[in-house]
């Protein structure tokens, strides 16, 4: 590489583009097109990009496409808010019906409660009643079975009495008492 020609110049002594020799040291030359140094080239190709997309209306085309996405989150955040409103009122419905809910377990509770002391009130009364009803019942059947005791005990004491008074009539009734027994009822009649 010592052999070859370079394009290095010296601001002060060579002119730019002059080849200098390889062995002497040198500056660095910038790049240039049409005259202009890269940072103007940039600054125009810039402008020039700038300047189409203003052309072809592009900002217009990226804001509208903003603000679809903006009008879309806008919509999908309305839906939120309605969905949530829906959950709230079903939410509230739902604890409105678990309070009625509780509200009427607990009167059905106190109706049952009720209702279990009228039956148990009923079924005292009506064994109460029962009772009675047999024990008059069994008084009914023991006066009875006395009044027939008794009722026997006079059969048998009219029977006895009879069976008596014909033994003794027998033995002692001849046959002339019964003619004058007799006659007097005749003359009774």
């Amino acid at each position: 590489m010592a052999d070859t020609p370079g394009i290095i110049a010296d601001y002060d002594n060579e002119p730019v583009g002059a080849v200098v020799d390889p062995g002497q040291a040198g500056v660095h030359i910038e790049p240039e097109l049409w005259g202009l140094a890269p940072y103007q080239i940039v600054a125009f190709a810039m402008l020039a990009l700038i300047l189409i997309m203003i052309w072809k209306k592009v900002p217009a085309l990226i804001v509208g496409g903003l603000d679809a996405k903006i009008a879309a989150i806008r919509d999908q955040l309305d839906e939120a808010k309605r969905l949530r409103a829906e959950a709230e009122a079903l939410r509230d419905e739902y604890s409105a019906k678990i309070a009625g809910a509780e509200q009427d377990a607990g009167a059905m509770l106190e109706s049952a409660r009720n209702e279990a002391a009228m039956i148990i009130e009923r079924a005292e009364a009506d064994g109460r009643e029962m009772v009675a009803r047999r024990e008059r019942m069994a008084q009914d059947k023991i006066a009875a079975a006395e009044r027939e005791a008794v009722d026997e005990v006079r059969a048998r004491a009219a029977s006895a009495a009879a069976g008596a008074s014909r033994r003794l009539i027998a033995e002692r009734h001849t046959a002339d008492a019964d003619r004058m027994l007799a006659d007097e009822m005749i003359a009774n009649i």
